[in-house]
């Protein structure tokens, strides 16, 4: 069986451009349906967030209104209190490529504030890409890809590439209160930005590089991984 590192943001807030803190953190279906999956096939998961701080639920993510019913919002409430791996995450910069069959990062808005900056997340980011090792990210955590530019350039440059789109941040009343947007700085970067219809499942693959759109795309990724993972 496999072992899998997840890597979550640390940060239970964003700071929007007037200076005001958003709460969130990550997103609860990012991190519940991949884990769920992936644990139940027999695969391990080690948590890594920046300085190991135990990361926070948007609790917006909670809600039967966005989780797509109570039900559901409370089957991922029961995933989330579950994962004893959650609750002892390592330190990030602890964290080996060489120790890890996969690496995943759920989204949020939390990755906005800590994993764009994040050196840690670089190394690992830029260390995955070569190594054939599956890569997947998902909706705002490919904000961590900004994290690997070294004097403005990126190896994500060039790769086709998903994520949280202008029209979904701007569905959710932020676009035009956020700092930067996540689509526009990725097509800065020199990838090759896709997207679907908004809040529909949608991934992209390319060579080892697995990206999702949107919280409805974390399941999507979670079964591939199992396809490729022994």
């Amino acid at each position: 069986m496999a072992k899998l590192l997840f890597v979550l943001t640390g940060s239970p807030y964003w700071t929007l451009k007037d200076g005001t803190r958003h709460a969130t953190g990550y997103w609860a279906e990012e991190f519940a349906a991949p884990y769920k999956a992936l644990t139940e096939a027999g695969h391990q998961v080690v948590v890594a967030t920046p300085h190991g701080v135990v990361p926070s639920v948007d609790m917006m993510s909670l809600r039967p209104d966005m989780a797509g019913s109570a039900e559901i919002a409370l089957e991922l409430e029961g995933i989330i209190r579950s994962a004893e791996e959650i609750r002892r995450p390592i330190q990030l910069s602890h964290a080996r490529l060489e120790d890890y069959d996969a690496v995943y990062f759920p989204g949020g808005h939390g990755p906005m504030e800590d994993l764009w900056l994040d050196a840690d997340a670089g190394r690992l980011l830029t260390a995955a890409l070569p190594s054939g090792k599956p890569l997947a990210v998902v909706c705002h955590a490919p904000a961590a890809m900004l994290a690997t530019r070294v004097r403005g350039v990126s190896p994500f440059a060039g790769y086709q590439v998903t994520a949280f789109t202008n029209d979904e941040e701007d569905a959710v009343g932020l676009a035009s209160r956020a700092r930067w947007l996540l689509e526009d700085e990725l097509k800065e970067l020199g990838v090759q930005f896709e997207r679907g219809e908004i809040w529909k499942p949608y991934t992209v693959a390319d060579r080892n590089l697995y990206t999702g759109q949107n919280p409805a795309s974390s399941g999507v990724l979670a079964q591939q991984l199992l396809k490729i993972l022994k």
